[in-house]
Formats: C-alpha cells, sequence, structure tokens
C-alpha cells in the first residue's frame, strides 16, 4: 500500500449536470422521502438495484441539506483493497506500513461537516466494519497507526445493491452494523418499476451526449422511444444512458432511430417484452447477456459496463447460461 491514492475533489462530480427525474410515483416517493431526510445528520442507507442512481440520489441529498457547501467525499468500497479502503476512511501516520512516508488525513478527517459516501458497503471486510461501527456509535476514530483520537462531525451515506439481511444471515456483515446503518433507509426502485422516468432521462442523456459527440440537435424518435419503454433495462439507468450514447454515435439524421441503438434492445422493438408476461426473468436476462455479448464481441468488461453489472458476476452469468466466445473462422 502506498500514498498513492489521491483524494477525490469536494466539487460537483461528473455527473452532476444529471437530476434525479421523478416523474413516476415510485420516483417521486423517493425524492420525497430524500427530501424529508436532506437535513438530517443520522447515517443514511440507500439500496437498491446496480445502476439505479443511488449514487447521483446522495449527491442530490448532499446540495439539498445544511452540509451543501462542504465537501462530498465518496470511497469505493468494492474496487479498493481493504487496506486500502481503511487508509482512505480513517488515514495514517507517517510510518503505519510500507510506503506511508508522510501522514494523510482520512475522508472522516478531511469531510469537515460535509458527507461521506461508502459505495457498496457490503464490501467492507469484517475488521473495518467493526472500526465503523465504533466510529457511527462514538464518532471518534484514530488514523492507522496513530494515537490522537479524532472527532468526526460529517455525516455517512452508505450505498448497496446487495441484501443485507441475506448477508447478515450468512455472516458476511456484521448484524449491529447493519442496524446502525439503517436508521434511515431509502429503498430506490428500478427503472422498470418508474417508466415514466425514462423518457425524461432518456431527453436528459440526448442532449449531454449530443453536445460531447458534437452532433445537430437530436430528438428521439417515437419508434426509438416505444423501445426504450417496453425495454426490461436489467442494467437500470446506468445502461440507459450507455444506450442512448450508443444511438448518438451512430445516428445519422436529426432523430434517433431503433436501428442506432445496441443490439441488445432488439428483443424489445421485435416485440418480444418482458411485459407481455409470456418469458420468464431468467430468459430475459440470458437474451440480455446473450445479446450484449455478440455485440460487444466478447469483451467481458465493455459488455458488464453496458449491463450495469460487475465483471465477476457477468462471467459467473456466462458460464451460468453456456456461453462461449466464438472462435475466429468458425
Amino acid at each position: 500500500m502506498s500514498d498513492a491514492a489521491t483524494p477525490a475533489p469536494a466539487g460537483p462530480p461528473a455527473d452532476s449536470r444529471i437530476s434525479w427525474k421523478a416523474e413516476s410515483p415510485a420516483a417521486q416517493r423517493v425524492l420525497k422521502l430524500a427530501d424529508k431526510v436532506a437535513d438530517a445528520g443520522t447515517t443514511l442507507l440507500i439500496m437498491g438495484e446496480s445502476g439505479t442512481g443511488k449514487d447521483q440520489l446522495a449527491r442530490w441529498i448532499h446540495e439539498q441539506g445544511m452540509r451543501h457547501d462542504a465537501p462530498f467525499l465518496k470511497i469505493d468500497c468494492a474496487s479498493l483493497p481493504s487496506e486500502l479502503v481503511e487508509s482512505e476512511l480513517f488515514g495514517h501516520e507517517r510510518g503505519a506500513f510500507t510506503g506511508a512516508v508522510a501522514q494523510k488525513p482520512g475522508r472522516l478527517e478531511m469531510a469537515k461537516g460535509g458527507t461521506i459516501v461508502l459505495d457498496e458497503v457490503a464490501a467492507l471486510a469484517p475488521g473495518i466494519q467493526a472500526k465503523l461501527l465504533r466510529v457511527l456509535e462514538e464518532r471518534a476514530f484514530e488514523r492507522l497507526g496513530g494515537t490522537e483520537t479524532l472527532r468526526m462531525d460529517s455525516r455517512l451515506i452508505a450505498l448497496t445493491n446487495a441484501d443485507l439481511q441475506r448477508a447478515v444471515a450468512a455472516g458476511r456483515f456484521r448484524e449491529d452494523l447493519y442496524f446502525r446503518l439503517g436508521v434511515l433507509v431509502i429503498q430506490v426502485p428500478p427503472l422498470r418499476e418508474r417508466r415514466e422516468d425514462i423518457r425524461p432521462l432518456a431527453a436528459e442523456f440526448l442532449e449531454r451526449f449530443a453536445s460531447i459527440h458534437g452532433k445537430r440537435v437530436l430528438q428521439l424518435g417515437n419508434a426509438a422511444a416505444s423501445i426504450l419503454e417496453t425495454y426490461v433495462w436489467p442494467g437500470n439507468v446506468r445502461e440507459l444512458k450507455n444506450a442512448i450514447e450508443h444511438a448518438v454515435i451512430f445516428a445519422n439524421d436529426t432523430e434517433l432511430l431503433p436501428e442506432n441503438f445496441p443490439v441488445i434492445l432488439e428483443a424489445a422493438h421485435d416485440g418480444r417484452s418482458p411485459l407481455s408476461g409470456l418469458r420468464s426473468l431468467e430468459e430475459l436476462e440470458r437474451d440480455a447477456i446473450h445479446a450484449t455479448l455478440e455485440a460487444t464481441h466478447y469483451k467481458i468488461a465493455r459488455a458488464a459496463e453496458i449491463l450495469g453489472i460487475t465483471r465477476k458476476t457477468l462471467l459467473e452469468k456466462r458460464k451460468k447460461y453456456g456461453f462461449v466466445e466464438p472462435k475466429e473462422g468458425a
């Protein structure tokens, strides 16, 4: 471990222009609850499937609350090694471990009355879970290798797409930490349960990506909109964003057409919609994964990003369904 990790800036994130669209009743309920808890200092747990916009909601809550002028700092608990997560969260003293050539403050110290977001909190190692519980209960912590007790005056928002109750039952997550995190809970609905939000979200993504890719003023055609509104969206809002960018890149006219979208949407275009009730969720998942693998030429990282799942999950699904990358010339 080293001091190479650079703290995230306190300014707006790259996606700060994205508002949390709430045209659907399900999304409106979420925003109403989020508005009520925005000024609370209590730990907040935001749960929902991957790609539903949990991180954008956390940012929205921060900006709506009294802490909006203070830092907004995020730690990705799933992508960082456990020892690095601990250093990022608590900080460390010089000589605390190999490569620690200088004292470094952690996010708890840097937040200074702001908001700390723990993305995929279920991925925290048991030892860090115990330390985090102590921080939440005592509002105090020490840097790694240090003895000075520091006070925490920031708010913590935890995000997860995991079933924490199941993780507790399996012994992977501390029950006392689960209850401590779950004082305030917001469940973000998947995109398939908030279909009224699809067009507004698509319009926002369309405007942004048209500008980024230097396209003329684009609009969403009725045929394309129909595809978007009937597709199951296993990758939720993240997958919708990727689909719109794909369509913008391939669009030749001022209107997005069905053929501009990824192959994965062809099932909806052919009328094979999950709303028909004629196909199981497993069948829909199988077809979506297969179409995405084919469209990306079995590039696992890219396919996982489009589907809104982790690389590990996609490899497990590929094995489950028996998808094998075709050999050249076959």
